[in-house]
Parts: structure tokens; sequence; C-alpha cells
């Protein structure tokens, strides 16, 4: 029953990778990001609530639903063809009609900020599976830094402006946390982690587990995701060129100053303990800390001041 799979995770912790790796199975599809999905309560809908007419027009205006290629006039047949059809049959339909356009039987979503609502997506897709793809924290930092988007999601917060970097560090925790804490109350059959290291080390292996996982049989065209793909163009990054797995693209130990690693270190490094990534700064010096407590502060009453709950272990 589609959508079969959400592939969530932190912004810049190897999403769209993965997304190109499952998106090359021969048996599942993955949309474009489609971050309408959960907006349903802005548009003043109810799941039990029939699809209306302004619901529709919204959603074939929405630039997320619009990267699907799937038209106003297919909307309205999907609600001509099951007259009262309600908000969860609704997306489940338009996920089946992506299958059918790309002649497959399953389809998925990738979704970084998914990684934040897993809950709200699991109580209205209860028999959808999660897999969550974790990078470790200092690379996804400098990844964010140099993105031409990251002053705009992870900017939104207030803490931007005086230190990036720590902010980062905050983003990075409250997004994965959220998502291991949600994790954790879904039978394991519906929640997967898996580490971007491993992905880009350990491809054919790290993806053959997703497929158990994903009750699908392993397929090489997975790491085979590129051929045919590559641009040559100068300037193009890893993504945009499509290049295959390509591990040491960052390198947080070459390319972090000191000062910044200890201040992300001082920020999240409780997560990277968890998480097995050894810190270089294993004892922070009394300032960085103070200032990461300063920093946790007002990030998290900016995150509850946007209705962003906070995880439990903050």
């Amino acid at each position: 029953m589609n959508p079969y799979t959400f592939l969530v995770g932190a912004a810049r912790s190897g999403t769209t990778l993965l997304q190109r790796m499952v998106d090359a199975h021969p048996q599942i599809a993955i949309t474009p990001e489609s971050a309408w999905i959960s907006r349903y309560k802005s548009e003043g809908l109810a799941p039990e609530d029939p699809v209306t007419r302004a619901v529709i027009d919204r959603l074939a205006d929405d630039p997320w639903f619009q990267l699907m290629g799937i038209s106003r006039e297919e909307l309205d047949a999907l609600v001509a063809s099951a007259p009262g059809l309600t908000y969860v049959p609704f997306v489940r339909a338009i996920f089946d009609l992506y299958g059918r356009k790309q002649a497959k039987a399953l389809v998925g979503d990738k979704t970084p900020s998914y990684v934040r609502a897993i809950r709200k997506l699991h109580r209205l897709f209860p028999q959808t599976r999660f897999a969550h793809i974790i990078r470790d924290g200092r690379e996804v930092c400098l990844s964010v830094l140099h993105w031409d988007k990251g002053p705009r999601v992870v900017g939104r917060f207030a803490t931007w402006s005086d230190d990036p970097v720590s902010t980062c560090a905050l983003w990075w925790e409250w997004s994965v946390r959220r998502g291991r804490e949600a994790g954790d109350t879904l039978a394991s059959r519906l929640y997967h982690e898996l580490r971007y290291d491993d992905l880009v080390n350990y491809p054919e292996e790290t993806c053959a587990a997703l497929c158990r996982f994903l009750e699908l049989p392993y397929d090489s065209a997975m790491v085979r995701f590129h051929e045919g793909r590559i641009q040559f163009e100068p300037g193009l990054d890893a993504k945009d060129a499509w290049l295959p797995v390509t591990a040491g693209l960052r390198d947080w130990s070459r390319q972090m100053s000191a000062e910044d690693v200890e201040r992300f270190e001082a920020t999240a490094g409780d997560l990277l303990d968890e998480l097995g990534y050894p810190r270089c700064v294993p004892h922070p010096s009394a300032s960085a800390q103070r200032w990461a407590r300063e920093l946790r502060e007002r990030f998290s009453e900016d995150a509850l001041g946007k209705g962003s709950p906070l995880p439990r272990r903050w």
C-alpha cells in the first residue's frame, strides 16, 4: 500500500543519494520531495474530511507538488472517480498514479524534513515504513554552510546570525533525535536506520540491508543509479553532476577549523557519542560550554515559538 516508504533524515545527510539509489530499483519509485503531504491541517482539513476543490486548487499550484508531474485534470479525475474521497486515500491515489507513470507498483517519498514528522505521518499511514539516514553532524554542518539554501532552512533560527556552526549543531541534533525517538515507538518492520558512511563505503551491503527492511530483493541497479546520467559541465557539485557513490566528499577533520569543531562538539557532543562518532575535543573549554548552553536555550525558545516540539532528550 502506497506510500510504501518515507526516506527521511536531516537535510544534507545523503537523502538525495539514498533517493536515487532506491528509485533505481526496478520495483519501487521514489517521488520528488512532497513537503505538501503534512500540510493538510494548514489547509483547514482533517484526515476524515472529503477533499475539496480548494484543496485541489492549492495542491495543483504548489511548486513541490508540481515536481510530481501530475496535472490538475488528473487530480480532478481522482476525486471524480471516488465521490467523498478523504485525504488519506486521496494521497494514496496520488502515489498510485505516480507509480503507474513510472511503471512501478510501489512508490515511496524522500522529504528530509519528514524526519521530524514521523509520528504524524505514521498516524496517517500506519503501514508505511520509514528509512532514516544519519550522517556525522560535523559533515552535515560543513555541507549546510556551503549550501545556497542553508540560510533559508537552518538560518530561519535566530541564533544563525550569531553562530551558524552551533546553530547547525542544534538543528542536526533536533532533527536526528526527533527521528530516532519517533522510530523507537514503531515496530522494527516500520523503522530502519542507516548511516551515510556505510552507504558510501559499503553501498552494496547497505542497500541489501535496506532491501531486506523493505521486503524487496536486492538489485545491483541501485548502485548503478548514475549510469547514463553523469553530467560533465565544470563547476557542478556531486549531486548536480549525478556522480556515482563517492566517499570523502566532505571531511570535517580537514575542512573545519579547530574553533568550529570545538563549538560544534560542545553543542551536540552527546549525540555524537551516542552515534559512535569520536569527538576531536572530548573536553571543550568552559567558555565553549557556556556558549553552547546559551545558544541551546535560545534555539529551544525559537523552535517552540515556531510550534516545533523538542526531543525528550534535549
